[in-house]
């Protein structure tokens, strides 16, 4: 079979997917495609960010429709083979399937792209309708159209992967896009010989195409539409079934279900329904180790990229997001489009797109743990973020000086931050505390799991931090006061036990043998001046 037309290596591709240990059946997302084929509603695209299964899902899409394999020997044993129609559809089109993300060999402009797709595809085209007399002078659209002639049998279903991959390119202009666009308009558009298009990208249609020429596209995003939002993703429950295959196969798993959680879950569909990150999943449960498999493939993928553009408008809302504050946002995800990200809105918008943020009603979000490291790398690493930066950096220093009961260190660096005049420092209310507090703390992710309000005794500690990486070093708990006094604090460690959260259930040997410190930090408003306090709750086991 040929290069697009018919592949074979969608099929193979996905054979691999579904040879997997944790593979998760999606497949019942062709139950809402097949209805779309050969009428007016035929083209569609979705967009999700990177590593949400875009890639896995149109594969698959391929591989069902596409006369050039036999891949009934998967799907007859997946959701898709229950649904009435599904002897009808399977392998019985012919299929053009384009990965747009394939580059040809020292590629350095938009026509040595643009001219090997169009040549393969023209190739294909030539050896499977030889009775058409293809001449490979001619458009690809004009090629499709004379075949179509010669036999009005002759229709195909598009699958076109990763559909906006060369607007990232560096040797990509603005008459660059603008040709792609046409050409794709052109290769689609109210031809005859389209049967059904399922396109998968980034970044929606919208900005780049600001005439008609890719109106005939539904668009399908995350934040909007909530048709597909289950085929993308993992949700809880195929989490909850894949955890439980991890436990049947791992002898001794390192990985817990609430683990997953806390690194991978976070994203949201538009009606609320809770999404995982998959490959991330996935690579946990593969290599037995919660840790972080986000990967990057360029400037896009760096959460730097988007807050460069304005860092002061950003500044004080991402020392609250680390802290796990959602923002108010009016996310446009259009806006993504933008190269020139101006204004928080447009910023955040991309961060979305991309994957970096979640939005659920109205708020922007640090989704999970993975990204959390990511944002608290680029932290100590920019000065351009200036006091977030800054406070940061002392936050080795104030974790040793906790540790050691060091108080008047502890003041120290609380003033310093004071002495930045930093927006935050309004403490109108501790959660504008609590935001500062994370970002001197900021150095104890490395070592320690820290949870906010978390449930702790009879009550909600402010910050509990668990030595994950030595589960004999100290633990610490934090209480922060507005207006109180460190010994109110204290007490009220005391008083809702929150200690006992290091002890573990009852009867089980305590987890964390260490030390526990309570914390209590306190501002005045009228005064303007911190005080900080350190006990020992309980001596090392």
């Amino acid at each position: 079979m040929g290069n697009y037309l018919d592949s074979r290596a969608s099929f193979t591709a996905y054979s691999e997917v579904y040879k997997s240990p944790y593979f998760v059946d999606k497949s019942a997302i062709l139950e809402k495609l097949i209805p779309r084929i050969g009428i007016s509603e035929k083209y569609i695209c979705i967009t999700r960010p990177r590593r949400f299964g875009k890639s896995v899902t149109a594969n698959m899409v391929a591989a069902f429709f596409s006369r050039g394999c036999d891949s009934r020997k998967i799907f007859d044993n997946l959701k898709i083979a229950e649904a009435p129609f599904y002897t009808e559809h399977v392998n019985r089109y012919s299929v053009i399937s384009i990965s747009f993300n394939r580059l040809p060999r020292r590629c350095g402009s938009f026509e040595d792209y643009i001219s090997r797709i169009e040549r393969k595809l023209t190739e294909d085209l030539a050896e499977s309708y030889p009775q058409a007399k293809v001449d490979p002078e001619d458009a690809v659209w004009d090629i499709l159209k004379a075949i179509y002639d010669t036999n009005p049998a002759a229709r195909f279903i598009f699958v076109l992967d990763e559909w906006d991959f060369i607007f990232h390119k560096d040797f990509i202009s603005g008459r660059d896009k603008k040709a792609y666009i046409e050409f794709l308009s052109s290769l689609l558009k109210d031809q005859p010989y389209v049967d059904f298009v399922y396109m998968t990208g980034i970044l929606p249609i919208a900005k780049y195409s600001s005439g008609s020429e890719l109106n005939m596209f539904l668009e399908y995003t995350m934040a909007s539409e909530e048709l597909f939002s289950s085929d993308f993703g993992f949700t809880e429950a195929e989490v909850s079934g894949l955890y439980d295959k991890y436990l049947q196969n791992q002898p001794n798993p390192e990985v817990t279900l609430d683990g997953l959680k806390i690194w991978y879950d976070g994203y949201c569909t538009k009606s609320g329904e809770r999404v995982y990150n998959p490959r991330s999943v996935a690579a946990s449960l593969t290599n037995n180790n919660l840790g972080n498999y986000w990967t990057s493939a360029g400037p896009y993928d760096e959460i730097y990229y988007y807050i460069n553009h304005n860092t002061a408008a950003v500044c004080d809302d991402l020392a609250r997001m680390i802290s796990g504050t959602p923002i108010p946002a009016k996310v446009r995800e259009y806006a993504a489009t933008s190269m020139n990200l101006t204004n928080k809105d447009e910023i955040f918008s991309a961060m979305v797109v991309y994957g970096f943020l979640s939005y659920e009603k109205g708020y922007v979000q640090i989704p999970n743990r993975e990204l959390m490291e990511k944002f608290d790398d680029m932290l100590q690493k920019e000065p351009s973020l200036g006091y977030v930066y800054e406070l940061a950096k002392q936050s080795e220093k104030m974790l040793h000086a906790t540790l050691t009961g060091d108080t008047q260190t502890m003041l120290r660096i609380l003033e310093f931050a004071h002495n930045t005049e930093i927006p935050l420092l309004n403490y109108n209310n501790e959660t504008d505390l609590t935001a500062v507090v994370n970002l001197v703390y900021l150095a104890a992710r490395d070592s320690y799991r820290i949870e906010r309000e978390d449930k702790a005794g009879i009550g909600f500690v402010d910050f509990i931090f668990y030595p994950e990486l030595d589960k004999k070093a100290d633990g610490i708990i934090l209480e922060l006061k507005v207006d109180h006094t460190v010994e109110e604090a204290l007490q009220q460690i005391k008083v809702k036990k929150y200690a006992l959260k290091y002890e573990g259930k009852l009867g089980e040997t305590p987890k964390y043998t260490g030390r526990v410190l309570g914390v209590g930090i306190a501002y005045d408003t009228k005064s303007k001046a911190h005080t900080c306090k350190v006990e020992v709750l309980r001596n090392a086991i």
